[in-house]
């Protein structure tokens, strides 16, 4: 099976070992805590709900710590580069659409991806018409509203 590399600004694999950190060590003990207080209850496993809950829970920590475990081994760090006028991963751009308000977008990996933030996948529409390109450009995004156009500002 063919590698697949998850593209990750700086913050984002800071974000990530941080909360691997925080799983590992404070949650790991807060749900074995509450699975220790579950069977000091006493009865039956099988009919105690909290034993039920905290094993649930734990199945769920443990997932989740692997994720971002296998993230991290599939890491590639976008470090930012010398300034230049071409979008890139880890670029900032600054657009206008139809003459409307300037807005900018950080291009970063899917997994760093949240549009209402102003961060937007390199393999969303928008994200994909703005690679490569320079201020002064157009592109054009198609929309399930119709084709969007984008003039580029500046791009950081």
């Amino acid at each position: 099976m063919a590698h697949k590399y998850i593209y990750l600004t700086p913050q984002g694999l800071k974000k990530l070992e941080d909360e691997l950190e925080l799983l590992r060590s404070v949650k790991r003990h807060e749900v074995a805590q509450r699975l220790h207080e579950a069977i000091e209850e006493g009865g039956e496993l099988e009919e105690n709900a909290a034993y039920e809950v905290a094993k649930t829970e734990q199945a769920f920590l443990e997932g989740r710590i692997r994720e971002i475990e296998e993230k991290l081994g599939q890491a590639i760090v976008i470090e930012p580069s010398a300034p230049t006028d071409e979008a890139q991963i880890g670029s900032t751009v600054i657009v206008q659409e139809n003459g409307g308000n300037p807005e900018a977008y950080t291009i970063v990996g899917a997994s760093e991806a949240k549009p209402k933030e102003g961060l937007i996948s390199y393999q969303s529409p928008l994200g994909q018409a703005l690679l490569n390109k320079h201020a002064g450009e157009e592109v054009f995004v198609k929309a399930p509203a119709g084709e969007l156009r984008f003039r580029i500002i500046k791009v950081n």
